[in-house]
């Protein structure tokens, strides 16, 4: 076997292993609010959005084009696949690190952050235009997007049943919660697993056993998929409690409101723009919507604080990470 197969294999493997951590990093998105509302039970809920996930990676590769080829131009051979590995170290090393201390940060920033900064360390091209487009203003306007519907959702509900009485209101809502949960699920599997569709596929172009234009292998589709599902019903306890109690005590409605909007938004960022944005920001966004239309002081700000202080170190910290890995790799593969 060649150095550049060895590499393709390896780096294959590695960006599997990176969607699995997405899978259980990320599966409080889809599930807290759920969870914490008692409309679903736990294993039910990681079940449910395990499915939903593996369905969801199966609906487009738009946010995978775009990770494969609008980010970074990797050299061909093994000098470019050690620059896409280097970047799933960072964001692995990211997601471990924000996984132990519970903290909802973005899986899709972390490898976003990790390629920009292994290419740089490797003096390789990034394509600022696409970063700034593609990553940093749909970065902003999610949340911002996230936040105003949860909080359009939630008044119109409010408006909607003021009258009926709240007992069999949370216990219709808690049924509904289910079909936004699940709507949830798809739309991190439509979103996340792409992502890692999109790395493979540029390991492969890199490695000389893809052309740039060629559609995204069926193998890669379904790999990425069957990655992200076990990983999600492997479960992120730690962040759960943080999405789904520490933001906001959530009620049945708020739970639905929350999940419905960060699921348009997800559909919306992926299917009309191709946008690899966080389904992390999102939910929280929406979250934080929800809970302040019942009134400011019921979000816990402190907490928020410090998830966007994670939110805003996810890039330059996997950036970070992804170049000490460039040169370790490059120091030990090349020299």
């Amino acid at each position: 076997m060649d150095l550049t197969l060895a590499l393709v294999i390896g780096v294959v493997v590695v960006a599997l292993v990176f969607d699995y951590t997405n899978g259980f990093h990320d599966a409080a998105n889809a599930i807290a609010t759920s969870v914490s509302t008692r409309a679903l039970t736990p294993r039910a809920a990681l079940f449910m959005a395990a499915a939903m996930n593996f369905i969801g990676a199966h609906l487009g590769t738009q946010v995978a084009q775009t990770v494969g080829k609008g980010i970074i131009d990797a050299p061909q051979g093994s000098h470019g696949l050690v620059i896409v590995a280097s970047a799933l170290i960072g964001a692995i090393v990211w997601n471990i690190i924000t996984w132990y201390f519970g903290l909802p940060s973005s899986s899709s920033h972390a490898l976003i952050g990790g390629l920009v900064g292994s290419a740089l360390a490797s003096s390789s091209l990034v394509h600022w235009d696409g970063v700034v487009e593609k990553v940093v203003i749909p970065m902003i306007l999610s949340p911002l997007t996230g936040f105003m519907l949860g909080a359009g959702i939630m008044i119109a509900i409010y408006w909607i049943f003021r009258n009926a009485q709240p007992g069999k209101t949370n216990r219709g809502f808690r049924y509904a919660q289910t079909i936004s949960a699940a709507a949830m699920a798809l739309g991190h599997g439509l979103q996340d697993a792409q992502k890692t569709m999109g790395v493979i596929f540029l390991a492969l172009v890199v490695g000389g056993y893809a052309g740039e234009q060629d559609p995204i292998p069926q193998w890669v589709i379904l790999a990425a998929a069957t990655a992200i599902s076990l990983g999600t019903y492997a479960g992120g306890w730690r962040i759960m409690r943080t999405l789904g109690r520490r933001i906001i005590a959530l009620d049945p409605p708020q739970g639905f409101a929350a999940e419905s909007a960060a699921a348009i938004v997800l559909y919306g960022a992926a299917i009309g723009f191709g946008a690899p944005i966080s389904t992390t920001h999102t939910i929280t966004s929406a979250i934080m919507g929800v809970g302040s239309t019942k009134r400011l002081s019921a979000v816990r700000w402190g907490v928020a604080g410090n998830i966007v202080t994670a939110w805003v170190l996810t890039i330059p910290a996997a950036a970070l990470v992804a170049a000490l890995s460039y040169f370790a790799l490059h120091w030990l593969i090349e020299s």
